[in-house]
């Protein structure tokens, strides 16, 4: 009973703080879509650090150190290639995106490109992958309330409340409800990973060093990367690969928007890649589990961190667990839901139904999508079954496809051209389409390379197509130049 009224509480709280963070601001479409370029480096990094504690991270983080070993580093290091990246990326998006006054994704691309096709199919490419990875953040929050308030509230019943609460605060207070939220989140899971993965190799190994070492008589190569599948070569393709991807997700390349000053991205450059490190400890759960809590197969390697802590810790302490656990969904989840919501109202309707419609028609337009995309999500969360898995994985590579877009649009002299960006993205997307449908590797693609290049990620391949196909219809595209008058000389 304890556990549950510690949940009610902290969602009741996301709930009124959603709520609450509108107050003093006139909601219009910059102010609820990207908080009206305000935001100071606090909630600047909160909502970039938002984008690496989410369910995922939180379950999927300590189940895949659980169930995988050594290959769970590459969550670590991804985010911290992006962050580095983003140092030179981000200041010259935000630039552009002030003076021209963009508000979303497809709109930053439609305005570089001048070309609104563009900025439709890269809202549709958008939504595509957002709506699986809301359904992520719902089908982890069903989890954690199930196992954390022990059964007293039930997984279905939990996603629709845990949706209720952030569509609310959403439709009213749009990305500032997400950041003040951030604040709450990012103190409470920063404080609960620190300790349980602290305490529980202490509790249950005596250290980190004697957990290891225990892990690895009892599982020889558990703890290093094995020579095919999840091998090395897998591991730097697939962080390469993520890294690029990672300020695609519309909801990351819209939190750009939000700060008030370029040199806000530089400060948080530096000190984001320390932030990933925090990630160690959620590991260190996982491996503490793999030998107390033996035998979680398939998707239940997920629920290693709550199976250990729930025979660890008294129900009131797991509740707080839970609690930070709901915090990673709900977050997360909110900036989906902008961002979504955003993209079918700023870049879908008022790109192809009405050019002419008003920020306020599109503000409008946007809080009313908010539930509409939420009953969706809930929908393929409640009914999916395995054909949302195979949408995920094609999430990460389906946003990646953006990259050398983005990349040519920020060259002094870009030679891109409008035609080049769209076939590009085109191609690149139906290859992540067709591979990940077919379940097809590089290996069985090329079966001819050597192995120790058969595990690169798949993702690969369909960037290597996107970006030949981007440059060879930019080639064939280029505007003529125009004929140059010269003046008779005397």
């Amino acid at each position: 009973m304890s556990a549950l009224v510690i949940i009610a509480a902290i969602t009741l709280f996301a709930l009124y703080l959603g709520v609450r963070a509108r107050r003093g601001h006139d909601m219009s479409l910059e102010q609820w879509a990207v908080g009206g370029r305000s935001f100071g480096t606090a909630f600047v990094f909160l909502l970039m650090a938002g984008e690496i504690y989410t369910t995922f991270t939180f379950l999927g983080g300590s189940g895949f150190a659980y169930g995988k070993g050594a290959p769970v580093y590459y969550i670590l290091a991804y985010g911290t290639l992006a962050y580095i990246l983003s140092y030179w990326m981000l200041p010259p998006i935000w630039r552009y995106a002030k003076a021209h006054h963009i508000v979303s994704q497809p709109h930053f691309f439609a305005r570089k490109y001048d070309s609104p096709a563009l900025g439709t199919l890269v809202a549709l490419v958008g939504v595509a992958a957002l709506i699986p990875y809301l359904v992520l953040q719902l089908k982890g929050l069903g989890i954690i309330v199930a196992t954390a308030s022990y059964g007293a509230i039930s997984s279905t019943a939990a996603i629709w409340i845990g949706a209720a609460v952030v569509t609310a605060y959403v439709t009213v207070s749009g990305v500032r409800g997400s950041a003040w939220n951030s604040v709450v989140k990012d103190t409470l899971i920063l404080a609960i990973v620190l300790f349980l993965g602290i305490y529980l190799p202490l509790h249950y190994y005596g250290g980190f060093g004697n957990m290891f070492r225990a892990i690895d008589a009892a599982r020889p190569g558990f703890l290093s990367f094995p020579a095919k599948g999840s091998s090395v070569i897998w591991f730097q393709s697939t962080v390469l690969l993520t890294a690029m991807g990672f300020f695609m997700w519309p909801h990351a390349f819209g939190s750009i928007f939000t700060a008030k000053d370029e040199r806000i991205f530089r400060r948080n450059a530096m000190v984001l890649p320390l932030y990933q490190l925090i990630l160690l400890f959620v590991f260190f759960v996982g491996f503490a589990a793999t030998l107390k809590v033996p035998g979680l197969k398939g998707g239940d390697i997920d629920l290693s961190l709550f199976r250990l802590s729930l025979q660890t810790f008294d129900p009131w302490f797991v509740g707080v667990i839970g609690a930070a656990g709901i915090l990673t969904a709900l977050v997360p989840g909110s900036m989906i839901l902008t961002a979504a919501s955003t993209l079918l109202a700023n870049d879908v309707y008022r790109g192809m139904v009405s050019r002419k419609a008003s920020d306020a028609t599109v503000a409008n337009l946007a809080r009313f999508l908010v539930p509409v995309v939420a009953l969706v999500a809930i929908g393929f969360t409640l009914h999916g079954g395995e054909t949302i898995v195979a949408l995920l994985l094609m999430g990460y590579s389906f946003v990646t496809q953006l990259f050398p877009a983005v990349i040519c649009s920020l060259l002094p002299h870009n030679r891109a051209t409008k035609y080049g960006a769209f076939c590009g993205i085109l191609a690149g997307v139906a290859v992540v389409a067709l591979t990940t449908t077919l379940h097809l590797s590089v290996a069985q693609l090329m079966p001819f390379l050597p192995d120790a290049l058969k595990d690169i990620n798949i993702g690969f391949l369909a960037l290597a197509v996107n970006i030949i196909v981007f440059a060879v219809v930019s080639a064939v595209t280029q505007p003529r130049p125009a004929e140059q008058t010269h003046a008779p000389v005397h």
